[in-house]
This record gives structure tokens, C-alpha cells and sequence, in this order.
């Protein structure tokens, strides 16, 4: 007979759970708490109060680290990058914390603040450097796409417009806010299409799919999906419409992950885009969601996935056909009522990259 031991509080449950969870070795299988999984909603809603920052569990080391700050944002005006290591919030350390609670922390009433202690290794492999700051919450407004037209002006000295769409997130009402971009873009007589995914973390994988639908035609395979028994099943378009057949050149950097993999993927190998920047962040697992009966989640690992040339991404990441040199990999920092500034853009000699090879492939012909 096994004696059973009544545990004394619902945070004492959630231990023994996560306890349990992590002898399966993923870090992406966890429990969050109510109070956890409210703000993960939140953030597919778009909106939130905090300080900007997208984390994630490196899978390697386990530890917490920043994917990207929201533009504008307290992360960012404080000069938080991606890469840098949580190491505390609030003088607690993040040992064995996971995303959702490390956000959790973070978040709270606007007006109030956070203090956090972060990590931030050399890249030139003279050292690192730990660093303290202050930041003050506020309301973050999760606007899922900025855009503007930039005119370019071709090798044979026409001038043609490039339409530039950067995604920072797939919440729930990217797909739509993409259609409408597309739209008006089209009648302002674009003629290419420069898609900006770097640094975008992820989100919903059913929006992924539907920004990929956006692009595509027929019943092309979007991405594959693998089991634990290693039986693999391609989810694939229905008679599909694209709403341009314009070229796209899609950028990405180690910021790229999840949906944003599974996003650029599908359009690379289907033959729609070109990939430019850096090689992809590799979060390549898939998780179901099951809502508990006291308002916690269980997030659970059911598949990875491949791209539809079978590719793995877990781990490895997406290698862009054309790199950019790290000094090129800074996105676009201003923004105007979802509106990407000109000027910064001009700046960044990715764009510079991605318009030569819209040049190429008009030359070529090869719009698809």
C-alpha cells in the first residue's frame, strides 16, 4: 500500500509537478501557474505591462536568456540585447526558472519598476561583463507589423518601390494585419517585397502557417511534423492564393525562432523567397497547451518539426543563402504609428543586401 502525503499548497503541487517534468530532459515541458499562463496569453492578445523583453530557455544550458526587446521599450532604451543572460529579477535568482515565471516577474503594474542582472558575453572573446539596471514598466503595445515603402532604384536606373514589412511577433492578429499590409502595398504599385523576421521570437504556429498562406499558391507542403514514434506528417496547403507573386527576400537572425523558423522554411524551400542574415535561433519543438481545472497549463512536447525540404531546425537553426556580417544584423529601431522610418532603414546594410537580390531575381525572371 502507498502511503499518500496531502501537499499543503497549490505552489507545493506545482513543485512536485515540475519535479516530475524535468526528468524528461525538455525544457519546454513544463506546468505554469494561473497567474503564468494569463500572461502568456497576453501576450498572443498583443498587448501587456512590463518592460519589453522576449525570453526563452536556451536549450543547451538551461539558461534564461533575451531573444529581443520590444522596440521603444524600457529593455530597450536600457540597452538590453539579445543574447544577454537573466541572471537575476529583483535580487532572486533565476536558477531553474523557467520563461513564463522569469516574464511573470517581470511584468506588473505600470508606473512600478524591476531591477534586473544580466550577463552579457564578448563576442570578440575578451571577456564578459555583468550588468544592473532599473527599468520601469509600462504598457506595451505588441503591434505585430510595421511597414513602409522604400524606393529603390534598379541596375538599368528605373525607379521601382520595395515594399518592407517587419513582423515582430506572431500573435493573433498578425496573419490579418499582414493581409492588409499586402493590400495596400499592392495599390500603391509595389513591385518586391522585403519580409523582416529578425528578431522575432515566435508565437502562435497556426499564424506562422497562415502568414505563409499569404505568399504561397497550390497545395504546396508548409512544414512537416515528427512524432516521439519518429512518424512524420506534412501539413500542406489547400488549393492556396497567394495575394503578390512579387519577389521576396526574407530576412532573418539568431533572434528567428519557432514560428519565425517554420515561417522563413516554408517560403525558402517552396522556392518563394530568398533567405538574408544570420542563421536562425534552431527552436524546432512543438508543444501542446492543456488548460487545468484551477486555471494553470501543462505545456508538453508532442513533435518537432522540419521544413518542407525535411530539414531539422532544433538545435541547428536555418542558414540564409546570402549572410550578413554581425555589424548589419541591428534591426530598424524607430518606428512611427507602425510605420518603418526610411531613413534608419537605409542605414541597415541588410536591406541594402536584400534589394540586390531582389535585383537579381528580376533580372533573372524568377518571381514565383
Amino acid at each position: 500500500m502507498v502511503e499518500m502525503f496531502p501537499l499543503k499548497s497549490a505552489d507545493a503541487a506545482y513543485g512536485k509537478i515540475r519535479g516530475m517534468l524535468s526528468t524528461l530532459g525538455d525544457p519546454f515541458t513544463r506546468i505554469i501557474s494561473p497567474k503564468e499562463y494569463q500572461s502568456f496569453r497576453i501576450g498572443s492578445d498583443g498587448n501587456l505591462q512590463g518592460v519589453g523583453l522576449f525570453i526563452t530557455v536556451e536549450p543547451k544550458t538551461g539558461h534564461l536568456v533575451v531573444l529581443s526587446c520590444v522596440e521603444g521599450s524600457p529593455a530597450a532604451r536600457a540597452g538590453i540585447h539579445d543574447g544577454d543572460e537573466l541572471i537575476e529579477i529583483n535580487g532572486q535568482r533565476l536558477d531553474g526558472v523557467d520563461s513564463e515565471a522569469a516574464a511573470q516577474r517581470l511584468r506588473g503594474q505600470a508606473g512600478t519598476s524591476v531591477t534586473v542582472k544580466l550577463h552579457r558575453g564578448n563576442g570578440s572573446g575578451s571577456g564578459s561583463s555583468i550588468k544592473e539596471v532599473k527599468l520601469p514598466r509600462e504598457l506595451i503595445r505588441l503591434s505585430p507589423i510595421s511597414s513602409t515603402v522604400i524606393p529603390h532604384r534598379t541596375p538599368d536606373g528605373r525607379l521601382t518601390k520595395t515594399g518592407y514589412v517587419k513582423l515582430s511577433t506572431f500573435s493573433q492578429t498578425a496573419a490579418t494585419e499582414m493581409k492588409n499590409t499586402i493590400h495596400e502595398m499592392e495599390n500603391l504599385g509595389v513591385q518586391s517585397y522585403i519580409l523582416d523576421l529578425r528578431n522575432n521570437p515566435g508565437g502562435l504556429v497556426k499564424v506562422g502557417l497562415d502568414v505563409a498562406k499569404i505568399w504561397l499558391d497550390g497545395n504546396e507542403t508548409l512544414v512537416n511534423t515528427v512524432d516521439r514514434d519518429g512518424h512524420m506528417s506534412p501539413i500542406n496547403m489547400a488549393n492556396g492564393h497567394a495575394l503578390t507573386h512579387d519577389p521576396l527576400v526574407v530576412l532573418v537572425n539568431e533572434g528567428s525562432a519557432s514560428a519565425s523558423e517554420i515561417l522563413a522554411g516554408a517560403l525558402h524551400d517552396n522556392g518563394r523567397a530568398i533567405l538574408v542574415g544570420h542563421k536562425t535561433f534552431g527552436k524546432g519543438k512543438i508543444q501542446s497547451i492543456t488548460e487545468l481545472h484551477d486555471g494553470s497549463a501543462l505545456f508538453v512536447t508532442v513533435a518537432k518539426y522540419l521544413s518542407p525540404a525535411l530539414h531539422d531546425i532544433d538545435q541547428v537553426g536555418i542558414t540564409p543563402d546570402v549572410q550578413c556580417t554581425t555589424e548589419m544584423l541591428n534591426s530598424p529601431k524607430e518606428t512611427l504609428k507602425g510605420k518603418s522610418s526610411v531613413s534608419s532603414l537605409e542605414a541597415d546594410s541588410c536591406i541594402m543586401v536584400a534589394e540586390h537580390e531582389l535585383d537579381i531575381q528580376e533580372s533573372k525572371g524568377t518571381a514565383s
